[in-house]
């Protein structure tokens, strides 16, 4: 059977997710694609429903394989539940993972922390770049944009399952970690363009895109700025963050 109506009860649940209220409310988040939905189910991420366009062999096939039931749904249907204008075949609701920070961070590791993003697109591209440079997790403050957004997964690139995203107070949070032995270094435009000597772990604090860090937490960091060569002045959040989490791997880890 193939569900034609946009009012079927699981079709407007998916629908629905496209809004933070909803996902807050339900536990849920919509992922969409077939690279994105498999990256996320191979990561161990929970369905509750999965929608599959009627006719997608290779889709459904690998559905099968995993022994994972799903609805069959005509591409109108897909369209309607989709955030793209470009389905691509499926998308599902997936359980949020927990994002309640841990009661041990990991040691001697990079970690990002965010204050106040609010651009789904540069979060998503930060927490790629934080996946691909190992860090071990990434913190986002109060008024950060929602990681489980249709933009920032799309951004993100599956990364969102790859690493923990944790959401808290960031004061309480860098100060448990600077007490547990980490170098606190902010992306600011007044700090130094040379790194402190970096022994075990570091957190990177990048600030909202308009405004930057808050005084509050800048006031607990070492302020670092990178050296503009050219005639910029400066780079925008996720290239800012992208090039710092670099560079501070190479202290952290090793080059």
């Amino acid at each position: 059977m193939v569900i034609t109506s946009t009012k079927n009860e699981t079709v407007r649940l998916l629908r629905s997710l496209k809004e933070r209220r909803s996902r807050r409310e339900t536990g849920l988040h919509l992922i969409e694609g077939e690279r994105l939905v498999f990256d996320a189910l191979e990561s161990g991420v929970l369905p509750e429903a999965i929608l599959a366009e009627s006719g997608a062999e290779s889709i459904e096939r690998r559905l099968g394989e995993m022994g994972l039931s799903f609805i069959s749904v005509s591409e109108a249907v897909l369209e309607a539940v989709s955030d793209t204008k470009t389905p691509q075949g499926i998308c599902a609701a997936v359980k949020t993972p927990l994002t309640a920070p841990p009661p041990r961070y990991p040691e001697n590791a990079l970690i990002a922390a965010l204050d106040r993003l609010q651009d789904p697109g540069n979060l998503g591209t930060i927490l790629r770049s934080a996946d691909a440079m190992g860090a071990g997790a990434v913190i986002l403050g109060e008024g950060c944009t929602d990681p489980f957004s249709p933009k920032a997964l799309r951004s993100a690139m599956g990364s969102t399952y790859h690493i923990p995203v944790y959401e808290g107070e960031l004061k309480t949070e860098l100060l448990r970690l600077k007490s547990a032995g980490y170098a606190l270094i902010c992306g600011h435009l007044e700090g130094s363009e040379e790194l402190p000597p970096i022994e075990g772990g570091c957190v990177l604090v990048i600030g909202n895109e308009g405004s930057g860090v808050s005084d509050e937490i800048a006031a607990l960091c070492t302020l670092f700025r990178l050296k503009m060569r050219g005639r910029a002045e400066s780079l925008n959040a996720a290239a800012a963050a992208s090039i710092l989490m670099y560079e501070l791997s190479k202290l952290v880890y090793g080059s």
